[in-house]
């Protein structure tokens, strides 16, 4: 019975639904009943999909230093790479979703994970900048494809009734892979370098296209969804979207001010982006419903999503950030993104066990609430801290950081369905590009703040060193006794001496600067967890009071 279950949905012939299994879109897979063979079935394609997307570029962004030398990229040659998978992937949902509607799943599939399959191949015999930049392109694009399937696939494998927790589930599963690539990374890099790591990712790519072609989803509806004016709407969103990025991912790296092409990007991605808003604003069957993205509930929401993207970014950057500066390296990082990782599970779990379609603003308060008191607890980090030190708040934040994003999700896709389908692709379009350029900003704004707290630390440690002063003298004839032995000219003593001691004033300033950060995380994450109490209490004072005028006197 099982065989003939599953040999049936290697083929789309002969598919007959009931009422209650079609789909609930056109461009979303039917939902029959399954056994339980082909739930599981489900379930780890779901997790292979949703992995592989996942670590498309997070293998990347853990190993920019490492690859920046074995590939012979200077410093913003390698930033280049995880920003244009942001570039490619931030927009894509606006043609994915009428793509999915118009064609079917199938080709959808197909397209977008072969294109990645071809590009990841190609790039391990023609490798340069340019070649790199490909892949991460078409990383970002099959990214954008395999987070829906991903979604999809859990859909499939979890029961009916359970519909929206594995929407929850599908959703968390990519953000997973950030630790996970931290935990096997460096053995890769060991063994080839840059090499094992794209075969690792052409690897997975393959078994992704394999796994989606052997077990196909069900069907879907399929109805005319395009129109002229779409592919005008996406071609100048998208080239604003991917200006905006470029903006976020280099602006640290070359500096806001200093490199004209920064300028220049705004200027055009500006109008660009107006236009589109015009183009769609005066629509009848529009891409982007700006009336209902203006709202007061959506710009709400998307304001707090920004803002939770924002601030998780105090684990990407600012966590690992303070730890290398300390000498730490992804050697030494083992436990702490295992334990990471078990968290980020653990998130997912209990926003799926936990999901109430009726409190979806509290486990979003309660998820940022976390990262502002853990945040402060790292603020009292100093140069002896390691990564044990931080099990517990990392732990935290990771939790804190997959238990969030379901609710969110499903805060939206409630608001867009009750104002009807056709809302259904400007909210997606929506949270794909507050999640991406979120995460993108918010490493763009923590690495600015905190070069300029490391300047300030710096001139002011260095302006408090007095040659003269006892102590002063002494560590820097510490310093340079530690080289004595190599150096035998008193002078060139002092100098090292001198050196070391800058080196010392160095870190430290980097550490106060990073304290800083921290801090900053955390007074964004409080003033957020204060902002959307206020929206409770309120929508709780309106209820009560709708509710007394209701009743009978």
């Amino acid at each position: 019975m099982a065989a003939s279950r599953i040999r049936r949905f290697l083929t789309e012939e002969n598919w007959t639904f009931a009422p209650h299994e079609r789909p609930a879109l056109p461009g979303s897979p039917a939902s029959p009943e399954h056994s339980a063979v082909v739930r599981l079935a489900y379930g780890a394609i779901a997790i292979l999909v949703g992995l592989t997307g996942g670590l498309g570029t997070a293998l990347i962004s853990v190993n920019t230093m490492t690859l920046q030398g074995s590939l012979g990229f200077d410093p913003t040659e390698i930033a280049w790479l995880p920003t244009v998978y942001v570039m490619t992937n931030a927009s894509m949902n606006l043609l994915l979703i009428k793509f999915r509607q118009q064609y079917g799943l199938r080709p959808f599939t197909i397209i977008f994970l072969g294109l990645y399959v071809l590009l990841a191949f190609a790039h391990l015999f023609v490798h340069g900048f340019w070649s790199a930049i490909a892949v991460r392109a078409a990383s970002g694009m099959a990214g954008a494809a395999l987070s829906s399937l991903s979604l999809y696939y859990m859909m499939q494998a979890l029961p009916t009734k359970w519909r929206l927790r594995a929407l929850v589930i599908g959703i968390g599963i990519p953000q997973c892979a950030t630790p996970l690539a931290r935990l096997f990374s460096p053995e890769l890099l060991a063994m080839s370098q840059w090499r094992a790591l794209y075969l690792f990712e052409f690897g997975l790519a393959l078994l992704s296209l394999v796994a989606v072609s052997l077990l196909r989803l069900p069907p879907t509806e399929r109805k005319s969804a395009f129109e002229p004016l779409d592919f005008v709407t996406f071609t100048l969103f998208a080239v604003a979207i991917a200006l905006f990025s470029a903006v976020l991912g280099q602006g640290r790296i070359v500096w806001w001010f200093e490199a004209p092409w920064i300028g220049w990007s705004l200027v055009v991605a500006i109008p660009l982006l107006a236009t589109a808003l015009v183009i769609e604003h005066g629509r009848a069957n529009p891409l982007l419903n700006t009336r209902w993205l203006g709202s007061a509930d959506i710009v709400r929401f998307a304001v707090v999503t920004l803002m939770a993207r924002l601030v998780l970014s105090e684990q990407t950057y600012a966590a690992v950030g303070l730890l290398t500066v300390l000498g730490q390296n992804n050697d030494q990082f083992g436990t702490l993104f295992v334990i990471i990782f078990v968290a980020s599970i653990a998130g997912v779990i209990a926003s799926a066990v936990t999901l109430d379609v009726n409190r979806l603003t509290h486990p979003v308060m309660l998820a940022i609430g976390l990262v502002a008191v853990a945040a402060y607890v790292d603020s009292l980090s100093t140069s002896l801290t390691r990564p044990p030190q931080l099990y517990l708040t990392q732990a935290v934040i990771a939790f804190a950081g997959t238990f969030f994003l379901g609710p969110s999700l499903l805060f939206g896709m409630t608001r867009a369905l009750k104002a009807g389908a056709g809302h259904i692709i400007s909210f997606l379009a929506l949270f794909g590009m507050v999640n991406a350029i979120g995460g993108l900003g918010g490493a763009a704004l923590l690495g600015t703040y905190q070069t300029i707290a490391e300047k300030a630390h710096s001139a002011a440690i260095v302006q408090s060193i007095d040659p003269t002063d006892p102590i002063v003298a002494a560590r820097i004839a510490a310093g340079g006794g530690a080289v004595g032995r190599v150096v035998g000219d008193p002078t060139l003593r002092a100098a090292e001496g001198g050196a070391l001691l800058a080196q010392t004033a160095t870190r430290e300033a980097n550490v106060l600067a990073y304290d800083d950060t921290f801090r900053l995380v955390a007074v964004l994450a409080g003033l957020t967890t204060v902002y959307l109490a206020f929206l409770l209490i309120r929508r709780t004072r309106r209820e009560r009071r709708a509710a007394l005028a209701k009743a009978p006197a």
